[in-house]
């Protein structure tokens, strides 16, 4: 009795696995025929348009990791032929990149979106850090922007005012021990006494 029961569970075994290796087998010929019929296709007929995997995908019963696989496969394939029709036809099919912003550029935008357009403005930590490093030179910062600046300084709070006016008397002393008569240390100066005004 024992013996009989455990030689139907076997055979129940050995039917599954051979039915489970069939279906694997099948699947795998579905998606070579789907393939092929693709390569086909583009071979006779390159300018018509391929009919969709999905339409094939119904007939043929694929997992949906099969189905993503061919998927890809025919957008890549689609990608390949357009590129190369382009460059036949002289068109270059590289993007333009859009030119990229330096730092005082996003710096002095944030500064102007502040003063212009107040409700669409967000706080950028990384923008105020330039700004206040950079505010004394007058070729980062020019004068028509640093105006608008000592105004955003008015709303300035916490540590980065402390900061701000701390680095600002240092600054100061070290300039007074430097040449009175330079335009440049001047300017610095005129800069710095402004901001000290203002946070202090």
């Amino acid at each position: 009795m024992v013996g009989n029961y455990m030689m139907f569970h076997f055979r129940m075994a050995k039917k599954n696995t051979q039915s489970k290796e069939m279906k694997e087998e099948k699947r795998k010929q579905r998606k070579q025929r789907v393939t092929h019929k693709g390569e086909q296709e583009s071979e006779t007929e390159p300018e018509k348009k391929k009919p969709s995997l999905q339409a094939a995908d119904e007939e043929e019963d694929l997992s949906p990791e099969e189905r993503r696989k061919l998927e890809r496969k025919f957008k890549k394939e689609c990608k390949k032929e357009e590129k190369k029709l382009m460059r036949e036809a002289g068109i270059s099919t590289k993007k333009a990149e859009p030119k990229k912003l330096s730092g005082s550029e996003l710096a002095l935008a944030y500064l102007t979106s502040w003063s212009e357009n107040p409700k669409e403005w967000k706080f950028q930590k990384t923008r105020q850090t330039w700004l206040l490093s950079h505010m004394y030179e007058k070729e980062k910062v020019p004068d028509e922007y640093f105006t608008i600046l000592l105004d955003y300084l008015q709303g300035l709070k916490g540590s980065a005012r402390d900061t701000t006016v701390q680095k600002a008397e240092a600054l100061m002393q070290e300039l007074d021990g430097l040449d009175a008569e330079d335009p440049t240390v001047m300017e610095k100066c005129e800069r710095i006494r402004q901001v000290l005004q203002l946070l202090s």
